[in-house]
């Protein structure tokens, strides 16, 4: 992703999220997209600089969809482990209900993070204060047509898309397997056995959002 690009694309976010702001009530703002679009590292650098000025509440919190993915165990006994990361290996239910409490909190709520390295979610090892007035919720399949992410649709503040080519997907897709130790014939069999069904996925089922980011 070209530097000066995420750093426009970042304060187009924050602008977005700021003019969104209603005092007494809670700012999410979803962010969404395919695998390897980069909105994971646009969500991280969104909350980082909403959090720039120092407070004693944060101004922003990150909640990633990918801290509701099912345990490997239960993914493989149920015949989903190569499927991971597919719309049915993630705890969908779970993670819409907690997004839609985010709308109301009254106490602080702890949720899961994944880890890559890994390769599991480690229960409530994430923190949101009631009084945060923004929460960033990013993750491939929150704009879905389909129950039960259809759900989350009134929730959002505003929404970001982000939609880079098929062919850069690609790429990103097999080098990001790459770096997980495949050869590059194995890691591109993984991308375009599982991570490019699941793009095509996202890049048709999910609605217009109020923001479309184009990473070449």
């Amino acid at each position: 992703m070209n530097s000066k690009t995420l750093e426009n694309d970042i304060q187009l976010v924050c602008d977005l999220a700021n003019s969104k702001r209603v005092a007494g009530k809670r700012t999410i703002i979803g962010i969404a997209g395919p695998p390897a679009s980069g909105k994971s590292i646009l969500a991280e650098a969104v909350v980082h600089c909403l959090n720039q000025e120092e407070t004693e509440t944060p101004a922003a919190a990150l909640l990633p969809m990918d801290g509701y993915h099912l345990d490997n165990r239960l993914l493989e006994s149920r015949g989903l482990l190569a499927r991971k990361g597919a719309p049915e290996s993630f705890d969908a239910h779970g993670f819409c209900d907690a997004v839609q409490r985010l709308s109301s909190a009254t106490r602080e709520s702890f949720h899961p993070k994944f880890d890559r390295q890994m390769d599991l979610a480690i229960a409530n090892s994430m923190a949101i204060h009631p009084h945060t007035p923004v929460v960033v919720v990013e993750g491939n399949y929150l704009f879905l047509n389909s129950e039960p992410w259809a759900s989350l649709s009134d929730i959002f503040s505003a929404t970001v898309f982000m939609s880079p080519t098929i062919e850069k997907l690609r790429d990103r897709l097999q080098q990001r397997w790459i770096k997980h130790g495949l050869d590059p014939a194995a890691a591109m069999q993984r991308a375009t056995g599982n991570d490019l069904p699941n793009a095509e996925l996202v890049l048709s089922e999910s609605r217009e959002a109020d923001v479309l980011l184009n990473q070449n």
